[in-house]
Parts: structure tokens; C-alpha cells; sequence
């Protein structure tokens, strides 16, 4: 859970900065922070994949994680939940009571409630729908390694600050979801903690920092698109791997 505080503690500090003082910050500023934290990224993706002692099963977990991944289309289904609550949103709107115009057809003095609700709900499916909640989630649970959480808290904290600047004070309230949903899947993965051998964490460890070297490259660097979601599924392979190389007697 250690990953998950400092996570809610980045979203409020950036949030309230972003309150007062987010118009000051340029547009350059902030990309080049990002592009920072994107090449840290990158690089602290690859230190973890050399934790594998066997660098076939990284590439069989990618490669079985992948093909699940793109049969469940893991990536479409987060961003359908994304629009879904964007849609449910949207129409219950028009019942707020002091519910601002739509897009384009402000009448300059948009209502405060509406705000609100628009600010805590794009915040929360920003911090909470994506790989690398799952991922740093996952992490910090099993081994308490919050170091993923640390860097998506940072991303987060950024975030935090744009948001609040142009949406409000309902974006310091989506720390509640990110406690929930991130404290849930730690608190999730501790539970399995007792039945994951050093040779399983090993490699799930080196399929992650695999994943965060994808994240890198699309989400932070743009380099390159890459559905990272996707191959979520590959964290659960690796060890399911490990265990049947030693159930036949092969060391992993």
C-alpha cells in the first residue's frame, strides 16, 4: 500500500499547485518533464528485465500474454470503460442541478457542481485506468516494491496539476479512487503472495519492466503506439510458466 499513499499524496500536492499556480507553468516545461520521466522509464524498465534468469520465458510470456491479451482485447475494454463512464457522465449532466452548458455552448459563467463532477471523473479514469496501475498495483502488493507506483505517481502528480488548473478542486477528490482501486489489487496480490517462488517473482519482474519499457515508448516518448494493456496477461503467464519447467524437472 506504501505506493498507493504516495500516489494520493503526488495527486493532491500536484492537484493544489495546479490550483493556484498551474496557468504559470508552460507547455514546454511540462513536456519536457515528461520526456525525462519517459527516458527514466525506459531505462528502469530494462534494469528490471535483466532480474530474469531466462530470458525465453520473458519472450514465451510476452509472446502467450500477447495473443490472450488481443483475444480479451484488454486495451479496447479499459478504454470502453473510460468512454462508458464518460457517456454515463455526459447523461446524467443535464440532471445536475446547477448543471454548466456543453462544450460550445458556454454562457461564460460555468456552474461549479458540474465542474466538480467533470474534474473528479476525468482524474480518476486517468489515474486508475491504465497498465501501469495494474502493473506498480501488482508490484507493491506482492513484494512491496512500490517503485513503479513511485513513477506513475510522479506522472500523476503532473497530471494532477493540468487537471486542476483547468478543471477544478473535484481532481484533489479522485485520490479517493485511486486508494480504492490501487489499494484493492495490491491488497488483491498479497493474498497469492504465499504461493509465488523467487524463480516466479524473477520473471514477472522482468516481463513488468518489459511493459514499462512499452509504456515508455508509446505513452511517454511517443515513439511508437504499442497496446500495453494487451500484454498484461503475461504477468500471470511467467510464473504459470516457471511452474511448469519445474514441475517437469527443468530449471528454470
Amino acid at each position: 500500500m506504501t505506493g498507493t499513499i504516495l500516489n494520493v499524496i503526488t495527486v493532491l500536492i500536484g492537484g493544489t499547485i495546479g490550483l493556484f499556480f498551474g496557468a504559470r507553468f508552460p507547455e514546454r516545461v511540462r513536456q519536457t518533464v515528461i520526456a525525462g520521466i519517459g527516458l527514466f522509464t525506459a531505462a528502469y524498465g530494462i534494469q528490471k528485465f535483466f532480474t530474469s534468469s531466462n530470458i525465453l520465458i520473458v519472450l514465451g510470456s510476452l509472446l502467450i500474454g500477447g495473443i490472450l491479451g488481443e483475444w480479451w482485447q484488454i486495451e479496447k475494454g479499459l478504454q470502453n470503460l473510460g468512454a462508458f463512464l464518460e457517456r454515463k457522465f455526459a447523461g446524467g449532466q443535464a440532471d445536475l442541478p446547477e448543471a454548466a452548458p456543453s462544450a460550445g455552448q458556454s454562457d461564460g459563467s460555468p456552474k461549479t457542481g458540474s465542474r466538480f463532477v467533470r474534474g473528479f471523473l476525468t482524474a480518476s479514469l486517468v489515474f486508475c485506468v491504465g497498465p501501469l496501475t495494474i502493473l506498480g498495483s501488482i508490484s507493491d502488493g506482492l513484494t512491496g516494491d512500490y517503485s513503479d507506483l513511485a513513477i506513475k505517481s510522479v506522472l500523476d502528480g503532473f497530471a494532477a496539476m493540468a487537471f486542476a488548473a483547468t478543471l477544478g478542486v473535484g481532481v484533489l477528490f479522485s485520490v479517493v479512487t485511486v486508494l480504492v482501486v490501487q489499494g484493492s489489487i495490491s491488497l488483491l496480490a498479497a493474498q497469492v503472495q504465499a504461493v509465488i517462488t523467487p524463480p516466479m517473482l524473477n520473471e514477472m519482474t522482468a516481463v513488468g519492466g518489459l511493459l514499462l519499457l512499452g509504456l515508455a515508448i508509446s505513452s511517454l516518448l511517443e515513439i511508437r503506439p504499442i497496446r500495453v494493456g494487451n500484454f498484461l496477461p503475461a504477468l500471470g503467464v511467467a510464473p504459470l510458466i516457471v511452474a511448469l519447467l519445474t514441475f517437469l524437472g527443468i530449471s528454470p
